[in-house]
């Protein structure tokens, strides 16, 4: 790359839902205008919604015009190789002001042979929890498609599903199959495959603000369901001033840094790092700069940056490929 290499931010791409309300805003700060944001993209290279980097001398510019440019000094050696030029993941804040819909996302076999895309294996980190919110996530028991199809039909689908009450912190890994949905009441941040392939299930029958209810797809999810009772909860540990491991899947790692220090990072070229600022503040010492973060933040570090500072006291969710 002709252009230097430094961490990356970018413009928040703001998601109006249905279900989404203010918290993106007063709890992170995000510039959101409306009443019902239900998420911010932060980092996505989604077709129709590529960020653009916030700062330095590549503001203004593409996230896959970058890539273009120098490919293994952003992603990283390894990333380049198994993935090409395509970025892999995509990192969003979600706000629950009501309900989700009960959804589920294909796995890679079947979202390229019917989409052309990833499938999409996701994990959510619960940043803050309203009293009593739950989440939904798969089957209490073992089902088929046949029991699924015929609670569906006579609205009585939430008996067969496992619903979980959460709180702050909870890490839940959300493999493609699984039957899901985000309660109301909860700001969580998302790390998932690069895709936009949802299929919904069940709306409990909301309708917009045209009066019309948003479009259902059955027939193409039951046979990307999972139907057997899975696992989904993620516990991990909270060492300071190190990674923890949370999830290690092979779409991606997450690891928590709980920082109340100063902690030097080195690294191979392998693989970009995604930092999510969970709670706190934190700075990046880099090639003599400082670059400041605080809750709410997502920076992209170059696989090329082998060598950096972190200090601050923060909560940080650490992203790679490995």
């Amino acid at each position: 790359m002709s252009k230097k290499i430094y961490p990356l931010q970018f413009n928040p791409i703001l998601k109006e839902r249905i279900w989404g309300g203010e918290k993106l805003k007063t709890v992170l700060k995000k510039p959101i205008t409306s009443k019902i944001t239900g998420e911010s993209w932060e980092l996505s290279t989604v077709e129709g919604d590529v960020s653009v980097i916030a700062n330095g001398e590549l503001k203004g510019k593409l996230l896959t015009e970058v890539i273009d440019e120098g490919p293994s000094e952003i992603l990283g050696t390894e990333v380049y190789e198994r993935f090409g030029k395509q970025f892999p993941l995509l990192f969003k804040y979600l706000d629950a002001r009501e309900d989700l819909s009960i959804q589920v996302h294909p796995n890679d076999a079947l979202a390229k042979k019917r989409h052309h895309s990833f499938g999409k294996t996701e994990m959510w980190y619960i940043m803050q929890a309203d009293e009593g919110s739950e989440i939904i996530v798969g089957f209490k028991e073992d089902s088929n498609a046949q029991e699924f199809l015929e609670k569906l039909k006579n609205k009585t689908v939430l008996s067969l599903l496992d619903s979980v009450e959460v709180k702050e912190g909870d890490v839940f890994f959300l493999e493609t199959g699984t039957v899901h949905a985000i309660g109301a009441g909860l700001l969580v941040a998302e790390i998932q495959q690069t895709s936009d392939i949802t299929y919904r299930v069940y709306d409990f029958d909301r309708i917009d603000a045209q009066g019309n209810t948003r479009e259902l797809h059955v027939d193409l999810a039951l046979e990307a369901i999972n139907y057997n009772k899975v696992d989904t909860r993620k516990e991990y540990l909270e060492e300071e001033n190190q990674s923890n491991a949370i999830v290690n899947c092979p779409y991606f790692t997450t690891n928590l840094l709980p920082l109340t220090d100063t902690t030097t990072i080195t690294k191979t070229g392998n693989s970009f790092t995604v930092y999510m600022c969970i709670d706190g503040a934190f700075e990046i010492e880099y090639n003599m700069d400082l670059y400041q973060y605080q809750k709410g933040d997502t920076v992209l570090i170059p696989a090329a940056m082998d060598y950096y500072v972190i200090n601050g006291k923060a909560s940080i969710l650490e992203i790679y490929i490995s």
